[in-house]
């Protein structure tokens, strides 16, 4: 009897290498609906407390009082009135953002060479203001710059000025609360960028010939940029919306946006305008957005390569 022969069917050169392929697309896909799955709650949050009251405010301001549709809210926006209230709020934010720019880079860069127990009790001084209520921070503003204030005190008390300064109810006194609230949104953002800078950089510059100076601004001030950039964005895109201190520091003569979309609903009644301006607000804190991610690249102020 002879014995069987059992032919051994050789499995096809790309057989294994197909399997593998297909294998690991269902791995890749089961991960993205996976991840998918985690930012499905994300999106209903944003869904609901940023897309939905942007699409009703935008809803709205297509009507008028009566109810009768109607792009008179936007065009009422060419008004001088609303005019003053656009230059004003992008030379408060402007201005709030460079002394802020100049006040907080100094700084950032002092805690960023202190000490890490010094550095962090320093940094409890800088991020306490976030502890504290705006409102209750505007208010000490405003009994520090008054006329009988303790600044004004101490200038008329030294001789340094004759007759009390007016810090209140204008553009600077505005200008100098709102630069107070908004210095820890660069400090914070800043120093974790230059914390991340290894001092061997400084380092091989100063090897290489470079003077501090040339150290400073060709090798350490660039590598900076993405926290400083990023810190500029969230300054002034702040500053685009804020109500409480220049509501209360400007006293009634610093009209912004934000102040002049609480007139239209609280004095005139007007929600159609109110929304109107509220849009086009939202428009150009995008086309800000747009035009600094342009400059500095989004995804070097937000840490991509």
């Amino acid at each position: 009897m002879k014995d069987a022969t059992v032919m051994m069917h050789p499995m096809p050169a790309g057989a294994g290498g197909a399997e593998n392929q297909a294998a690991l697309a269902r791995s890749r896909l089961v991960e993205q609906l996976r991840l998918g799955a985690l930012m499905v709650p994300a999106l209903l949050v944003v869904l609901v407390v940023l897309v939905a009251p942007i699409l009703w405010l935008g809803w709205q301001s297509l009507f008028d009082l009566s109810g009768m549709l109607t792009l008179s809210n936007y065009t009422r926006l060419l008004t001088p009135v609303y005019r003053h209230a656009f230059v004003s709020t992008f030379e408060m934010s402007a201005l709030v953002t460079a002394l802020v720019l100049l006040l907080g880079y100094p700084l950032a860069y002092l805690l960023s060479q202190l000490p890490a127990r010094i550095a962090s009790i320093c940094m409890v001084f800088v991020v306490l203001p976030f502890w504290t209520s705006t409102l209750v921070r505007t208010y000490a503003w405003m009994v520090l710059l008054q006329r009988t204030g303790l600044i004004n005190t101490w200038l008329t008390s030294t001789g340094l000025i004759d007759h009390p300064l007016q810090l209140v109810n204008n553009f600077t006194g505005t200008a100098i609360g709102m630069t107070h609230v908004m210095l820890p949104c660069l400090v914070l953002p800043l120093y974790g960028a230059m914390k991340a800078i290894d001092p061997v950089y400084m380092r091989a510059a100063a090897n290489c010939g470079a003077t501090p100076v040339q150290s400073f601004w060709q090798a350490y001030f660039p590598m900076t940029v993405p926290g400083l950039s990023a810190g500029i964005v969230l300054v002034f895109v702040l500053c685009l919306g804020f109500y409480v201190t220049p509501a209360l520091l400007g006293g009634g003569r610093v009209n912004m946006l934000s102040m002049q979309i609480q007139s239209d609903v609280a004095m005139s009644g007007d929600p159609g305008a109110a929304s109107a301006l509220g849009i086009v607000l939202v428009i150009l804190t995008m086309v800000v957005l747009a035009a600094i991610g342009r400059l500095f690249g989004i995804e070097r102020m937000y840490g991509g390569k």
